[in-house]
């Protein structure tokens, strides 16, 4: 378990997101497929990026690390948005769904994770 590595991957995953959403933000009309289409395929794409460059440094038990490193992102996402959203209490579109955001992100972060270390640990071979 690399935790400084994954921390700094959770705190980038986090990052890239946000400006990801930022960037996308004032393209979308409806706050339905920001919430529903936008934030969460941002989410695959940026935590399967993140996810591999951690993984591919494990060499056992992938399948537990990726639980465990899902984890980790899931609590590093939630500290952010604390710090960034909920205390200055800056109102996006985020905030206003939080529960809904914080169920859907932890559900792609643990699956996306999982799934990394299930196939890091199979052995393939294209011919």
């Amino acid at each position: 378990m690399k935790i400084k590595l994954a921390v700094i991957y959770g705190i980038l995953i986090w990052a890239v997101t946000y400006v990801i959403s930022l960037i996308v933000q004032p393209l979308i009309t409806s706050n339905t497929l920001y919430n529903n289409l936008i934030l969460p395929l941002s989410m695959i794409i940026v935590t399967g990026f993140f996810g591999i460059l951690y993984i591919r440094e494990i060499n056992e038990d992938e399948v537990i690390e990726g639980i465990i490193v899902g984890i980790i992102f899931i609590a590093i996402d939630i500290v952010c948005d604390v710090i960034v959203f909920i205390i200055p209490q800056n109102h996006t579109i985020l905030i206003t769904n939080y529960t809904t955001h914080l169920i859907l992100m932890s559900i792609i972060t643990l699956l996306t994770t999982t799934f990394l270390g299930y196939l890091a640990q199979m052995k393939i071979e294209l011919k």
